[in-house]
């Protein structure tokens, strides 16, 4: 088993269990068809667009889970 040969500072200790190595939330782009917010390069859930094109029809899919 590993054995410290020093005793860590209470800083060093601090800093290594500190919140810096949280993860950053995803950077939220504006659907260019209806303005959604949405992560990039992805369908927007709320048109069914991506790149101009209609991808998902989400009127239908709404009417399924009905």
């Amino acid at each position: 088993m590993a054995v410290p040969k020093r005793k860590s500072s209470q800083a060093r200790r601090d800093k290594r269990r500190s919140s810096t190595w949280k993860l950053k939330a995803p950077s939220l782009v504006k659907c260019p068809n209806c303005g959604a917010l949405i992560k990039a390069h992805r369908v927007c859930p709320e048109c069914g667009m991506y790149d101009g094109k209609e991808i998902v029809n989400v009127k239908d899919d709404a009417k399924k889970n009905d």
